[in-house]
């Protein structure tokens, strides 16, 4: 029964605002990035409290740890579910993190898929090659900078189904900090692989946490060797800080 508060819960929460969106992207750009920020940092919080009040699954974030963080920079992270994105804006709301994610969620899922086209997150095709999806890189390291946005990619690609972690891919990350040079955070997460499937939502929530901490902010990459080094490290630091919060 929990689940089924739960679900509904979040989704009253965010029908009013879809509406108020669609009719904003039509009438005014100002409006529409409001919105989507309203969305993006608030509605953030009350699918935390919502998960709190009815799952008992709830929000960690190392706090003491954002004091280090620069002004711009580009985050790094695993991947463990779609609500990765709201949990990132829990811990960080300014309103200035902007994902890279595949283009299928700029289509056909309410609220979600307009917020990231007309917030200016950068959709990648998983067809029509290579190219494309570098082309798409360099536009969207060309609104980051323009923006002063924080742009959040997940090396891995794709979801983990068993929150452990991925192979890092390389090309992405390379290619957006050639054109855009910035400082790299690297963030781990878990929790998230536990509602990745609404079926299992009962079961494996209940008592849980979804935690994410910042581990270490390395200077803007120089080459490939230095961007090739921040990958490798910073995948390792991430396993290791998921074996001590499994332990």
């Amino acid at each position: 029964m929990n689940i089924v508060i739960t679900i509904a819960a979040i989704g009253l929460s965010l029908v009013w605002k879809g509406i108020v969106n669609r009719v904003a992207y039509v009438f005014s750009r100002g409006w529409n990035l409001r919105v989507n920020k309203t969305i993006m940092v608030g509605t953030s919080r009350r699918i935390f409290a919502v998960f709190a009040t009815y799952m008992d699954f709830r929000f960690t974030g190392d706090m003491n740890s954002l004091e280090t963080l620069p002004g711009q920079y580009v985050a790094i992270s695993n991947h463990q579910s779609l609500f990765d994105i709201p949990l990132f804006n829990r811990y960080i709301p300014n309103g200035r993190l902007r994902f890279v994610a595949k283009a299928e969620l700029g289509r056909h899922i309410p609220i979600v898929s307009l917020m990231l086209r007309s917030g200016g997150h950068c959709l990648v095709p998983r067809t029509g090659g290579g190219a494309l999806a570098m082309r798409e890189m360099d536009r969207f390291a060309e609104r980051v900078s323009q923006n002063g946005w924080i742009p959040v990619i997940f090396p891995e690609g794709t979801r983990s189904a068993d929150g452990n972690v991925g192979k890092f891919h390389a090309a992405g990350f390379r290619r957006f900090t050639e054109r855009c040079p910035l400082p790299v955070a690297v963030f781990a997460i878990d929790g998230g692989w536990k509602i990745s499937k609404l079926s299992d939502m009962a079961k494996t929530m209940r008592g849980g946490r979804y935690r994410i901490k910042l581990l270490k902010v390395y200077d803007a990459p120089r080459n490939k060797a230095e961007q090739v080094r921040i990958l490798e490290e910073g995948r390792a630091l991430i396993e290791a800080q998921l074996d001590e919060w499994r332990a």
